[in-house]
């Protein structure tokens, strides 16, 4: 093997993309509707919930944050990944590689942070209804969302300035996309630091999310097996969109952990492609249709100000 230093790598070879022969344009069609799809959805119902004051409440203001972070993951994705499609290459730039290395893993971070602390919200509203005002204040809620976002991204910092750190023997990468463990395993030399340093950022920024959403889904469910129809009906209504989203997350990250750890040569060019980026196109796609579907404050406001667009539109 061909030894390098990180600092005479200048691009990496993504070969998970390499040759994708007649589906070129149909990946390519398929990435731009997504990603329009997904900047749309996203951006339509931040801008329903920030104009519509009936809607800044706590759990609408932890929705926004997690909304900005699905256009947060896509963007750090689909473009570069659109641009490949049309360039035919299936290379990226040093420094883009160490970028799109962050964002990717701090969206992943945000993704199970928010969801966490949603999870706490609706715990709060449906266990203890009586303390919610007190326990969601606004200086409360700016705290976690200051909470949502600071951990992780200092954290996926830290791993990125570590990668960079490495002396490199190749310059190969068998994704679609800029994947820290697999710039890892193109080390020279011993990785125990950033082997380590990855366990604790992973305990911190998933595992500890994981917990505090079953354990509030297991309050949850004790007050609805306690409590009255109404109860129950409410508390369904309200978390089967989170627990959706936290299932389909998990769903992503499992795709993802097979794509890196085990060989998947032998998968279709198409899985090869799909599977990798599942996480950052179907979760920031997802969450607003379930949330902007299920929860009637939302569908009312759209509905309303589309009515005045339209009638605006007419005049």
């Amino acid at each position: 093997m061909t030894m390098f230093n990180s600092s005479e790598v200048t691009q990496f070879s993504l070969v998970a993309f390499r040759d994708p022969g007649m589906f070129r344009f149909l990946f390519f069609s398929v990435a731009l509707i997504l990603y329009i799809l997904i900047v749309f959805s996203n951006v339509l119902l931040i801008v329903v919930v920030y104009l519509s004051r009936t809607l800044h409440e706590p759990m609408y203001v932890l929705l926004c944050s997690l909304f900005l972070n699905e256009l947060w993951g896509s963007s750090a994705m689909l473009p570069f990944l659109l641009v490949q499609i049309l360039r035919d290459a299936a290379f990226a730039p040093y420094s883009l590689c160490l970028l799109q290395l962050f964002c990717v893993y701090s969206y992943a971070s945000v993704e199970f942070t928010s969801l966490s602390v949603i999870s706490y919200d609706r715990y709060v509203a449906i266990c203890c209804p009586l303390e919610y005002h007190a326990r969601m204040s606004p200086n409360k809620v700016r705290v976690l969302v200051v909470l949502i976002w600071l951990p992780p991204l200092v954290a996926v910092a830290i791993t990125t300035i570590l990668t960079a750190s490495l002396t490199l023997c190749g310059n190969v990468i068998d994704k679609v996309y800029c994947d820290n463990y697999c710039i890892v395993k193109l080390s020279c030399y011993d990785t125990t630091v950033n082997n380590w340093y990855e366990l604790v950022a992973a305990s911190l920024t998933v595992v500890a999310p994981l917990v505090v959403i079953f354990y509030t889904y297991v309050q949850i469910l004790r007050v609805c097996f306690r409590g009255s129809a109404h109860t129950r009906q409410k508390a369904v209504s309200t978390c089967a969109p989170h627990l959706g989203s936290v299932l389909n997350l998990g769903f992503g990250v499992l795709f993802e952990v097979i794509q890196t750890r085990f060989d998947t040569s032998v998968l279709p060019t198409m899985l090869r492609i799909l599977l990798p980026v599942y996480h950052v196109t179907v979760q920031p796609l997802l969450n607003p249709l379930m949330y902007g579907l299920n929860l009637r404050q939302i569908r009312r406001q759209c509905s309303t100000i589309g009515r005045i667009l339209l009638s605006d539109t007419l005049e």
